[in-house]
């Protein structure tokens, strides 16, 4: 399995002046990211996606011998296809912003997962979301349940041909590791208090 980072985006809803992933929460989060993949022991390799949205996180990656897979930054989705055509492996994608992602909730993703489906995306109830004081403006109804993407889906990369028409499947795992996602610099300020 393959662990994919995607830490490409300019992360213009912060609107902060330097790059939102080298944000501190006693390191820069992607590299808390990135260790949480590590740590998990999950993977056969790990893939840093950047572009050039990103340039101090790409250096940054690379001044930890962090493996990367550029593109050319034009949106996540068109990125994500690009790197899912080069690959033909199982693989976990996470956003690079997750500060609380850890290894044990990465294990425990990939456990509840079965390989045989295309796409599993993993999802948080809007009402846990906003136990934690978060907030998203992406909601899709699951299970009689408001919920909201976390960043983290499982793919099976050998069965896409195009991110276009994948039948897609839903886990909740209403965690703090995997719902405190840093999308505002209310969110950052949050972190913490958390």
């Amino acid at each position: 399995m393959i662990g994919i980072v995607m830490a490409g985006g300019k992360g213009s809803r912060m609107s902060l002046a330097g790059e939102k992933l080298l944000l501190k929460y006693k390191k820069p989060i992607v590299l808390h990211v990135i260790d949480a993949l590590v740590n998990s022991k999950c993977f056969s390799k790990i893939l840093a996606i950047t572009s050039s949205n990103s340039p101090k996180t790409k250096t940054l990656l690379e001044e930890n011998n962090v493996d990367l897979f550029n593109t050319p930054g034009d949106g996540y989705v068109e990125d994500l296809n690009l790197v899912l055509k080069s690959l033909n492996d199982f693989v976990l994608i996470t956003s690079a912003d997750l500060p609380f992602l850890d290894g044990d909730i990465i294990k425990n993703i990939v456990n509840q997962c079965n390989s045989e489906n295309i796409w599993t995306t993993i999802l948080v109830t809007k009402k846990f979301l906003e136990s934690l004081h978060l907030s998203s403006n992406y909601w899709l109804d699951f299970e009689n349940q408001q919920c909201c993407y976390t960043g983290i889906s499982l793919v099976n990369a050998k069965n896409i041909l195009t991110l276009e028409n994948i039948s897609e499947k839903f886990i909740i795992i209403d965690d703090k590791r995997i719902a405190f996602n840093l999308n505002t610099k209310q969110d950052y300020d949050l972190l913490s208090t958390a």
